[in-house]
């Protein structure tokens, strides 16, 4: 015998508990998502939605002014890379070798001694002639597509406060993601994919806060996808549910929408976490039609392949060209576990790094450059803060808050040109000095947003990415 849902909300005149009732009929919330998908494939025999048309938190949302940028790519090398071994060449660490000199009393975390000259060459590329470490052949063949800011300074010498900072403008983790932010000022083009993907073959330091929503709505965290095996099989996993017919499936919903509505109207209407994940489900839902697709690399001809190269930084290079072709908000490609380029005992070790990110980020590049994405992609590439000039023991170096390099390409800035500078040993930034909150504005501002004006009202006061802080670096803007 079956019971039509209306039969079982017509008796639950008293609005029983929610919660005991779903577990009662043995339904999930998940299954709240799958209205949406059936719909846009046909099968409940209705006309699929327009994007924008369902009043989707996700649904795309015009900038504020004319965009230069549509989406980001973060190419984040989690654990610090030295500037003075990478984009800021600085020839009186090798002439003043082992020497102390002033600006050596800089805060930093642990003892340090005399001055580190670089293990590497550095070489000016392009009609530019920017200067680029010989660590990044490959990267210095688009030498006049960077933007380098020699100048960027942060709050503190340390990873954790560091990394928040890099992500989300705060030290401490109470503050949305970047990306967060921009989907909830953007929406994203792609409905069936999540606007905000982090990949990280493994756990950085701090984690799941550098990519969450904190204070959000639930439905703007980024979905971290581990990269470390790019089978899509593995990547996305338990989304679909072959157990029952489409016409059972519609008649769950059709209970559970109405259950849920009428838990809103209990409520006032008033949005809460459970409804975040509600909308998180149908993410899930929706997901069965391009995820397993996006992530399957072996769709790529070999010629591609090879141009970004192999292993798991490279893999994330590519997987990251698939999504923002695809329409998805931002990626975050983190090099890898941990903090991998936090070299405190022999920076000699960059070379090693350097040589997994080198070749897939120069094909990443020359890859939407051929399919006319790179206009419109900004792609912000450095760590979370820099390194010291002095060594920690024998050939390390320690970690720099006070002076670091980060590049940007495409998206509206100018390529080839690098921007401020730190003193003549790398220790501080002393001209056009640009601070994390700066960088953000910038990337708002390319985005077609104004910083100031992206807010979230919470706990009373209203929120934004930069804090109080934050003015457009114009100067490197085309």
């Amino acid at each position: 015998m079956r019971i039509h849902p209306s039969e079982i909300v017509s008796a639950c005149s008293s609005h029983p508990n929610r919660r005991s009732l779903l577990q009662r009929f043995g339904t999930g919330l998940g299954v709240l998502g799958l209205a949406n998908l059936l719909e846009g494939d046909g099968a409940l025999g209705q006309e699929p939605q327009s994007i924008g048309s369902s009043g989707s938190p996700l649904a795309p949302k015009p900038p504020m002014f004319p965009a230069r940028a549509k989406r980001i790519i973060h190419l984040f090398m989690n654990g610090g890379p030295s500037q003075v071994d990478t984009f800021d060449p600085k020839p009186s660490l090798a002439k003043y070798d082992g020497q102390r000199p002033p600006g050596a009393e800089l805060k930093t975390e642990r003892k340090t001694g005399g001055l580190l000259k670089s293990p590497f060459k550095f070489d000016r590329h392009g009609q530019s002639g920017l200067e680029i470490s010989e660590i990044f052949p490959h990267l210095s063949t688009c030498a006049d597509d960077l933007c380098v800011i020699r100048s960027m300074h942060t709050n503190i010498p340390n990873h954790e406060p560091s990394l928040l900072m890099m992500t989300s403008g705060e030290t401490q983790p109470t503050r949305p993601s970047m990306g967060s932010w921009l989907l909830y000022g953007l929406g994203t083009e792609n409905q069936n994919l999540p606007g905000f993907v982090v990949l990280c073959p493994g756990k950085p330091v701090v984690g799941p806060a550098l990519w969450g929503n904190r204070f959000l709505p639930g439905i703007y965290q980024g979905a971290q996808i581990n990269n470390s095996k790019m089978d899509p099989q593995s990547v996305i996993r338990d989304i679909s549910n072959a157990a029952i017919s489409p016409k059972a499936q519609r008649e769950q919903l059709d209970l559970l929408k109405q259950i849920n509505s009428m838990h809103l109207e209990q409520r006032g209407g008033l949005d809460n976490p459970l409804e975040a994940r509600i909308q998180s489900m149908e993410m899930a839902f929706r997901m069965q039609t391009e995820a397993q697709e996006v992530f399957d690399l072996n769709q790529e001809t070999q010629a591609t392949r090879d141009a970004y190269g192999k292993g798991e930084f490279a893999d994330g290079c590519l997987a990251a060209r698939r999504l923002v072709e695809r329409g998805v908000r931002m990626v975050q490609v983190f090099y890898g576990n941990g903090q991998p380029w936090d070299d405190h005992d022999n920076i000699a070790d960059h070379a090693k790094k350097a040589q997994a990110v080198d070749q897939p980020i120069a094909a990443l590049i020359k890859d939407l450059k051929s399919r006319g994405l790179f206009e419109d992609t900004l792609i912000l590439w450095g760590g979370e803060f820099g390194r010291t000039p002095v060594s920690e023991g024998a050939k390390g170096r320690d970690h720099n808050n006070h002076g670091f390099s980060v590049w940007l390409a495409g998206g509206g800035v100018q390529g080839g040109m690098a921007y401020g500078a730190t003193d003549e040993f790398g220790f501080a930034a002393i001209e056009n000095k640009v601070h994390v909150h700066d960088l953000h504005a910038t990337l708002l501002h390319l985005m077609g947003i104004d910083h100031e004006k992206l807010t979230y009202r919470y706990s009373g006061r209203d929120f934004r990415l930069t804090d109080v802080h934050g003015r457009v670096v114009k100067e490197i803007l085309t």
